[in-house]
């Protein structure tokens, strides 16, 4: 699994999202982040398709949607995936967010498919710790992958080292906060090292050993996102960073989600 993919929340089906893919492709990234609730996985599976990268160089993730969970509903909705991303292995499958009374079902498919060969890899999105440990109670695997909200304003230490305890890799959505980089110390720190606000923020998340997946659809941006593997912050930049925590989210909290 790559270190930096790029994510493709929001970018639509019909142009935007096949460009994204096709330039993220061209400037070397491996790995692409979809969901099925995102609507675009027809339109990752076109992007591949005119990148010319060869699809066994290319990690793809996608995710079961909350509708479909449950072990029948779970199964099916692999299928439609695979159909619609053109592909006939998932290299991640994930759960997207934790449904009570259907998660440890969908877990249950989700082990059937990794057993069969039909996935290289499963894992799950916005899991507290909680819901970790309700799921390990009866899981026959860990989670390979836990892909939750985290960034500055948002560095859940507990969840991280529960994580990383067990083996499970910790991976970043929203790296960049949706766009709200406006901070002074990150500021500083992107005229110290002559890096964009961005490229500290995501150079921090891979310091901690935390794979990153940052949405752009715009090519300059998905190059720059790119370009983090030439600097090195400080351990006392790194600390500042690590002080900006608010417990601050942009999206849903995944003990109180409705949908």
């Amino acid at each position: 699994m790559p270190w930096l993919g790029l994510g493709v929340w929001k970018a639509k089906t019909g142009g935007e999202v096949e460009t994204a893919v096709r330039l993220a492709l061209k400037a070397g990234y491996r790995s692409i982040d979809t969901a099925a609730a995102y609507g675009n996985e027809e339109g990752v599976a076109k992007g591949i398709a005119e990148s010319g990268v060869a699809r066994d160089e290319i990690f793809i993730a996608t995710k079961v949607w909350n509708n479909d969970q449950g072990y029948d509903n779970t199964l099916r909705a692999y299928e439609d995936s695979c159909r619609r991303l053109e592909t006939d292995i998932i290299d991640l499958y994930l759960i997207h967010w934790p449904v009570a009374g259907k998660f440890k079902d969908t877990w249950r498919a989700l082990e059937k498919l990794y057993k069969d060969g039909a996935v290289r890899a499963i894992g799950v999105c916005n899991f507290h710790t909680h819901h970790m440990m309700e799921l390990l109670t009866d899981a026959e695997m860990k989670p390979m992958v836990n892909q939750v909200e985290y960034h500055p304003l948002l560095t859940q230490p507990e969840l991280v080292a529960f994580c990383q305890n067990n083996g499970i890799v910790f991976e970043a959505w929203s790296p960049l906060m949706q766009g709200n980089l406006d901070l002074p110390e990150i500021a500083e720190l992107a005229a110290k090292y002559k890096k964009s606000p961005a490229q500290i923020v995501l150079r921090w998340d891979l310091q901690h050993g935390i794979v990153t997946i940052p949405k752009s659809v715009t090519e300059s941006r998905i190059r720059e996102n790119a370009d983090v593997f030439d600097f090195v912050l400080s351990e006392e930049d790194m600390a500042r960073l690590d002080g900006l925590n608010q417990n601050k989210r942009f999206g849903p909290d995944p003990d109180n989600f409705d949908f």
